[in-house]
């Protein structure tokens, strides 16, 4: 286990690699490794452990009856999963959890992590913390998705999550987290559709767009 990567990551900032490893001993952690497109977790499942990132990348997407999947969200390392579930234990899934690619997923029981330490030790309390914060930036970007496809045309949605990638990375020289397929699902728009107004948009001046990096141009 890489203790100081972990140290670096949202959920344990502001703990030593020492105290993450004393910490891990008793929460219930384990690691699994998974292929690409495998399922971590499965719509309709009741979970109780919070999944960390450690390598690789996985999507968290939804499925209607017809099988048109939408992305909800996009993990990669030090990035963690399937929070608010495992805090809700008799809450099932209505999500799926895929390997974007292979990786590599630590688990961590969120009760042992809500529990009060016997020892009232400070570094459960900032993990703890953490998971609070990162729990209402989750709620943030469920928000932006939703303001992302509001508009009614499929220009209105690039250019609402173009625009707001822009202003985060603060460049108008970017990358976003996704492919075509997957940034399509996010964005609740056909694929095809989606290529072909990104062609216009680039015929126009509009924006210089190479696979998953973008460059805005224009006024």
């Amino acid at each position: 286990m890489n203790y100081r990567f972990l140290a670096q990551t949202p959920l344990f900032q502001g703990t030593s690699p020492q105290e993450i490893e004393a910490m891990l001993a008793c929460l219930g952690s384990n690691v699994r490794r998974y292929e690409k497109g495998q399922i971590i977790y499965r719509a309709g499942e009741v979970i109780h452990a919070l999944g960390v990132v450690l390598s690789g990348s996985v999507l968290i997407e939804t499925d209607d009856v017809w099988g048109n999947t939408t992305v909800l969200d996009c993990a990669g390392p030090g990035h963690i999963f399937a929070e608010t579930y495992a805090c809700l234990p008799d809450e099932p899934l209505m999500v799926h959890v895929k390997a974007a690619e292979a990786c590599q997923i630590l688990f961590l029981n969120v009760r042992r992590i809500l529990q009060i330490c016997p020892t009232s030790c400070g570094h459960h309390t900032t993990l703890v913390q953490n998971l609070l914060s990162l729990s209402a930036q989750k709620n943030l970007n469920l928000s932006r998705k939703i303001f992302h496809t509001s508009p009614k045309t499929i220009r209105g949605r690039l250019l609402s999550y173009l625009s707001d990638q822009s202003v985060r990375s603060g460049s108008r020289s970017f990358t976003i987290p996704f492919n075509r397929q997957q940034l399509a699902d996010y964005l609740n728009v056909d694929r095809s559709a989606l290529s072909n107004e990104l062609s216009k948009m680039q015929r126009e001046g509009l924006i210089r767009a190479d696979r998953n990096q973008f460059v805005l141009l224009g006024i």
